[in-house]
């Protein structure tokens, strides 16, 4: 089926109401800066109270986000980073600037977040990072993660794009591993106008780096040096190039600066989002529980379920069509002949062009590969679907499961 579909994957993943109108209206009708403002300390102050972290500091997207949490890890030729091969291509793709070995780490088969188990037998003494992310919204094992990393002195970096809202025993993604990055895309579980990013992280020093880089200043090792045979010029105290500038060293720049504001009109609807975001996450969880009870009564078909302590927040609602080959075919083309958007999220990034032509490939990580290509399957899942919707998903869902399986002839898989 092409063009409109009656239950469609969503291009919002969020909805906006008269709290966002009134947001920035109040913005517009005021004197208040529309760049670097109040808007964004208050919408940063208010998210490092909600992860639990000493430092949230916006950017213009999650993509951006990531590039400046790798830049923090100051990677050396030679030094190594573990990755997740089950995510879209922006978690991994800053890497390809660097000259550090990536190796893809497959995926636990319920969660398709990164097996502990495949992680340790990856480790070497060149592992200087691990990237990952909370696939869909399910908390990715971080205690077990955690322990291989501390142990080695390795950073771990959280793309959470997927996880605002989620929990992991009691504490927030974001705030589990050393850096956490965040999108509010508009596919996302709250949105910033349609682009946005957030990293959050304890350490200060970090938290300078970023600011100086996000406000198109250099990133460099910068020291007192009032000794420089340079007349200072006469400058008015406050202004920004004041005389303390004409004291300092720069011995090395790691990065130059950027424009990565995000602006006032962004993070005033950010912060009213994030108000919104229990009631926006329960929404979808109660989505994903109707579509469960039609998983649960057709054998072959799985659903994966967090242990105790883990909140699934839900972005992406997946599945498994277990069975004969052809089973995940039928029912992909039977949702979308009955009206349901499919989309498949995500290809395995290691068998992308641009990483084979750095050594990847096939049977790297077989779990990832063969869930992806056989079972795999995602449903729209996002607050903006109506109840009338939600329940021709539904319908849609218990009849094209019934037919894939009757056709293939399989119930269960043998």
């Amino acid at each position: 089926m092409r063009g409109t579909y009656a239950v469609p994957y969503a291009s919002r993943g969020s909805v906006f109401g008269a709290d966002e109108v009134q947001a920035l209206t109040r913005l517009v009708e005021s004197d208040d800066a529309l760049s670097m403002g109040s808007w964004r300390e208050q919408f940063e102050e208010r998210f490092r109270e909600h992860i639990g972290t000493r430092h949230a500091l916006t950017v213009t997207s999650g993509t951006v986000a990531l590039e400046l949490a790798i830049h923090l890890l100051d990677l050396a030729p030679g030094d190594e980073v573990i990755v997740t091969p089950q995510t879209f291509q922006a978690t991994v793709q800053p890497l390809l600037s660097y000259q550090a070995t990536v190796r893809f780490c497959d995926v636990d088969p319920e969660s398709l977040n990164m097996d502990p188990v495949a992680l340790k037998s990856l480790i070497t003494d060149r592992t200087r990072a691990i990237l990952l992310v909370h696939y869909g919204g399910w908390p990715a094992e971080m205690d077990e993660i955690l322990t291989l990393a501390r142990e080695r002195g390795i950073f771990v970096v959280e793309d959470c794009a997927h996880a605002l809202g989620a929990s992991y025993d009691g504490r927030r993604p974001g705030s589990l591993g050393d850096i956490g990055t965040f999108s509010f895309h508009a596919s996302k579980n709250i949105t910033t106008l349609g682009e946005g990013g957030m990293l959050t992280f304890d350490r200060d020093d970090w938290a300078e780096r970023i600011d100086r880089l996000r406000s198109n200043e250099v990133d460099g090792v910068f020291v007192s040096a009032p000794e420089l045979p340079m007349e200072s010029p006469k400058l008015l105290p406050w202004m920004k190039y004041s005389a303390t500038v004409y004291q300092e060293a720069c011995l090395g720049v790691r990065r130059s600066g950027t424009n990565a504001t995000l602006s006032e009109a962004a993070c005033s609807v950010g912060l009213v989002q994030l108000e919104r975001l229990e009631a926006l996450v329960a929404r979808r969880r109660a989505i994903a529980a109707r579509l469960d009870e039609v998983i649960d009564r057709h054998p072959g078909a799985r659903v994966g379920r967090p242990r105790a302590g883990l909140v699934h927040a839900h972005h992406l609602y997946t599945f498994f069509a277990g069975g004969p080959a052809d089973v995940r075919e039928a029912l992909v083309r039977g949702l979308d002949e009955r009206g349901v958007e499919v989309q498949l999220r995500y290809f395995p990034l290691h068998l992308l062009p641009e990483w084979r032509d750095r050594g990847h490939g096939l049977g790297e990580c077989p779990v990832a590969e063969r869930l992806w290509f056989n079972e795999h399957v995602n449903l729209p899942c996002s607050p903006g679907l109506s109840d009338a919707q939600v329940e021709r998903m539904v319908e849609a869902l218990d009849e094209a499961l019934g037919s894939a399986y009757a056709g293939a002839g399989a119930g269960v898989p043998a």
